[in-house]
């Protein structure tokens, strides 16, 4: 089954937690604090598998969890780090923040890899804590959660050649006589509802993808049909190559339906108006095609082959003109500067906001401090230190908190004192 859009979730993994630990070795007085640090959580990344050719691995299984990093221990030693989870995927991969639309990465090159979600980092254990003031502190940190978040996968497909055409036009029956693809045939419009893949061998043992992209509709642009899930495969093709029914079987001129599909392309991306194209009259093999033969020899000249996908005509020629425009073709340029994107953004602080009377304090900062802190005596104290010292207790004596007011951070409730 071709899948061509998913929607998943993503969870890095949590890192370790640090510990409180101290020596305890003969002969070493007062050997001081040993507690090591947890591991750095696993990344999420997604690398490109030039064996895949659709999502379908995204279909059923939508949940994606990184290890979590190994908690530290005594003697100083460190977690180890969370295993990275590899999310395998298709070249010519978009992936996006389903959140905020951003793009994350365009993976195109088998190999290539971007990270999708970050690990937390370890909580430090207490030997990490010791000052002049303080050689034995009893302060350790959890782990740093995992980043988590819907992700939202799309797929433009990479081939040498696109067929482009109305329904029916015989864009399957030719990729079924061009390369070793078997796709659905039948005749009645929209039989294709999926693009098809084929691999053409050429006489030197080369070999190129030929796509066939399913029928276009006049609108496709604006989304009439199915055209904006068809036209965004078009859009990587090198070669463009417009199946024309010759013999007008749908009772629409062949002139019009050309024109159509030039309208729809370059109302979708103004960029396929210039790609190279050729143009292949089919269905030559039914009476009704010599009389536009003349006229369509007239209109375009050079451009265009005639050929009957189903009795063979013709198709030794197009094979010929399709290798010849291949090899004098630079690599198509896909219009990306920076082929993978992440950015992580400076996190906000935190917002007071009073709730019912109770002052509920949110932000990525706050709220990942409470989760990284141990709640023991000197743990507290140094919570209490950092959230006046980013200036929440500052915010709160604005809102008219009282002693004995109720203060909340995710599941923390403390009174106000």
């Amino acid at each position: 089954m071709f899948i061509d859009q998913a929607r998943i979730k993503v969870n890095a993994g949590d890192g370790g937690n640090g510990i409180v630990a101290f020596r305890r070795e003969k002969y070493v007085p007062l050997g001081g604090p040993s507690g090591g640090d947890g591991g750095r959580g696993g990344d999420i990344v997604a690398q490109v598998d030039e064996g895949l050719r659709t999502l379908m691995d995204f279909r059923y299984n939508r949940h994606f969890k990184a290890d979590r990093g190994t908690h530290g221990s005594g003697k100083n030693m460190h977690g180890a780090k969370g295993e990275t989870k590899v999310l395998k995927v298709p070249p010519g991969t978009l992936i996006f923040d389903d959140k905020s639309g951003e793009l994350i990465a365009d993976l195109i090159d088998h190999g290539q890899e971007a990270l999708i979600a970050k690990g937390g980092r370890g909580g430090r254990g207490n030997a990490r804590f010791a000052t002049s003031k303080n050689k034995a502190p009893s302060i350790a940190e959890n782990g740093e959660p995992g980043e988590e978040k819907w992700i939202r996968l799309e797929l433009k497909l990479i081939a040498d050649v696109g067929l482009v055409g109305f329904p029916n036009a015989g864009k399957s029956t030719l990729i079924s006589r061009l390369s070793a693809a078997r796709p659905k045939i039948a005749d009645y419009p929209f039989t294709t509802l999926t693009p098809n893949l084929g691999v053409v061998v050429t006489p030197d043992n080369d070999s190129y993808v030929i796509a066939d992209i399913p029928g276009l509709i006049e609108g496709a642009h604006l989304g009439a049909g199915l055209g904006h899930e068809f036209l965004r495969h078009i859009e990587r093709t090198r070669i463009l190559v417009f199946i024309l029914d010759a013999a007008e079987t749908e009772s629409r001129s062949v002139f019009r339906d050309y024109e159509i599909l030039i309208e729809e392309l370059t109302a979708y991306s103004i960029r396929l108006a210039d790609r190279p194209r050729l143009i292949v009259a089919n269905k030559m093999d039914l009476p009704d095609a010599e009389k536009n033969m003349q006229a369509l020899k007239d209109t375009f000249g050079s451009q265009i082959v005639f050929i009957s996908a189903v009795s063979g005509q013709g198709l030794g020629e197009l094979k010929s003109r399709i290798i010849t425009m291949r090899r004098e073709l630079p690599p198509v340029h896909l219009n990306i500067d920076t082929p993978v994107i992440h950015r992580f953004e400076e996190e906000n602080g935190f917002v007071v906001k009073k709730v019912d009377g109770i002052f509920e304090v949110s932000g990525p900062r706050i709220e990942k401090l409470v989760v990284m802190t141990k709640f023991n005596e000197e743990g507290l104290q140094r919570f209490q230190r950092i959230i006046e010292y980013m200036g929440v207790e500052e915010e709160l004596r604005k809102l008219g908190i009282k002693v004995g007011d109720t203060v909340k951070i995710l599941d923390l409730e403390f009174d106000y004192s």
